[in-house]
């Protein structure tokens, strides 16, 4: 596409001002205790920032755009998830995890059985949170290609380059304050967005409409099976368009994930009272569902005047003419982006394209600083007494974020047509099967469960995830692995306390 100076100067401007202000709020960071935890100083509205910074990524808003472009109101399942799940976090573990004294979630876990439950629990975890920041690099990789002739490699460098800058001066403060930056921009986003899409449709109705017409009687329709109106019905206006055990499945990913993330825990832990951390994960739960409509709209509306080049190709194939009057686009990972720079003012597009841009970034630095606290906290300083002196601590977790985002990039580059959203709810299910039940026992089952079963669980429970997600199962593959947490951890109750207590965490 040619570029326009206005939309140019308008993005440029947006990603400036945010960068920006994670970079004066560095000036905060005196030691590694502010960095991951902003000192326990932190506001509601900053507890919100960091909270949703991370959270309303390239997942919740490319990728529930591109979800919503193949099915329609199922790609909810992503933004209501994070809401339910935040209010979860809000009404039923923020407290405890304040009261615990701990800095990790994985320490939580250490308390109760020890350090060797600790050391896989992190790799685990680490490896959840990673297949999560390779999701916001193709997010954001995806943006960058759409608007600039970039090839994939440097798209994906500047991506990580620009994360990088966000998260490393300020750590959380970086991420809460510029997520409250990002926060009103989004918003103001989204609104624009849904009112867009509102006026150029004519109405939800002639939306809908729109997409009948389309999909019920041309060949595009057949490459996703749908035959009629009625079809087109029940897949665009279905929450379980893609099977219910699926979609509640990838409900229910989204709800434990948050609960077993080490970035919304630390969100939690940089309060400066249990009020204002709850109060911030309660503003996170009423504000994220709304994004998610005005994304899901516009994947609509885009549904209803795209084809991508994936069917073009399978139409000509099929010796199937191509509608005609449909705009081409690269994949369905671009679907928001062209929207912007196709149907909004070119200055408005430029800040709404910088705002989605710096929303990528926000979500990778903030999983990436999770992720670094986990390995640094809970695997390096448990080996390295000189890592666990603060300013050293503060130099190997910044360098540590570099090392996976650069990671992330090798793996975006060997995946660059993937659908986001799944590898958010692969994520989120493989911490959620992780962490969150050991986690329970820890704050409210102490004492009650061997810790030779707690490992058991933390192993066998993401391995489940995994292995379910390349067969052919019936139901999302979070329900196998937290079946077989359930059922470790529910013998070990019944086998009772064995009489050796668990090593403490040192």
């Amino acid at each position: 596409m040619q570029l326009s100076w206005m939309l140019v100067v308008g993005m440029g401007a947006t990603i400036a001002l945010i960068i920006g202000i994670g970079v004066w709020s560095g000036r905060r960071v005196q030691s590694a205790a502010d960095f991951s935890s902003g000192g326990g100083k932190a506001g509601a509205w900053i507890v919100c920032g960091a909270i949703m910074g991370t959270l309303v990524s390239g997942q919740a808003t490319i990728g529930t755009a591109q979800l919503a472009f193949s099915f329609g109101m199922s790609a909810w399942w992503f933004t209501l998830g994070s809401g339910i799940g935040c209010l979860i976090l809000a009404l039923g573990y923020a407290a405890p995890f304040r009261r615990s004294g701990c800095t990790t979630l994985l320490q939580i876990v250490s308390q109760e059985y020890g350090p060797k439950a600790e050391t896989f629990g992190s790799i685990f975890c680490s490896i959840g949170i990673f297949i999560s920041v390779v999701a916001q690099v193709i997010s954001a990789t995806a943006l960058l290609t759409t608007i600039f002739p970039l090839s994939y490699l440097a798209a994906a460098l500047i991506s990580i380059l620009l994360m990088a800058f966000y998260v490393i001066f300020g750590g959380v403060w970086g991420a809460g304050m510029g997520g409250v930056a990002k926060l009103v921009l989004l918003y103001a986003t989204s609104i624009v967005g849904g009112i867009l899409v509102y006026g150029l449709a004519g109405g939800f109705g002639s939306l809908m409409e729109t997409l009948e017409t389309l999909l019920a009687s041309s060949p595009l329709g057949g490459l996703s099976d749908l035959s009629g109106v009625e079809s087109v019905h029940q897949r665009f206006l279905s929450l379980v368009a893609r099977g219910p055990s699926k979609d509640i499945g990838s409900a229910l990913s989204l709800v434990l994930g948050v609960l077993s993330t080490q970035t919304y825990a630390q969100a939690i832990w940089s309060g400066k009272s249990d009020s204002a951390a709850r109060k911030g994960a309660l503003l996170s739960a009423l504000l994220i569902p709304p994004i998610g409509v005005a994304c899901i709209l516009i994947g609509l509306y885009m549904r209803g005047h795209c084809i991508t080049a994936d069917e073009v190709s399978a139409l000509q194939a099929m010796g199937q003419a191509v509608p005609t009057g449909l705009m081409q686009i690269g994949s369905s990972a671009q679907v928001f982006p062209v929207f912007v720079t196709t149907y909004m003012p070119q200055l408005l597009g430029g800040v709404v394209l910088g705002t989605l841009f710096i929303t990528v970034v926000g979500g990778g630095s903030g999983l990436a600083l999770g992720m670094a606290s986990i390995l640094v906290t809970d695997l390096f300083a448990r080996k390295s007494a000189r890592v666990r002196e603060s300013h050293r601590n503060l130099r190997v977790t910044r360098g540590t974020i570099l090392v996976i985002l650069l990671a992330a990039v090798v793996v975006a580059l060997s995946v660059p047509g993937a659908m986001i959203n799944d590898f958010g709810f692969l994520s989120m299910g493989l911490r959620g099967a992780v962490v969150f039940l050991p986690m329970c026992g820890g704050l409210w089952w102490k004492g009650k469960i061997p810790s030779r079963y707690a490992m058991a669980s933390i192993l066998a429970g993401p391995i489940a995830v995994l292995v379910g997600s390349f067969l052919p199962l019936p139901f999302d593959p979070l329900f196998l692995g937290m079946a077989v947490c359930l059922v470790i951890l529910t013998v070990g109750l019944a086998a009772g306390r064995s009489k050796t207590p668990a090593t403490p965490a040192t």
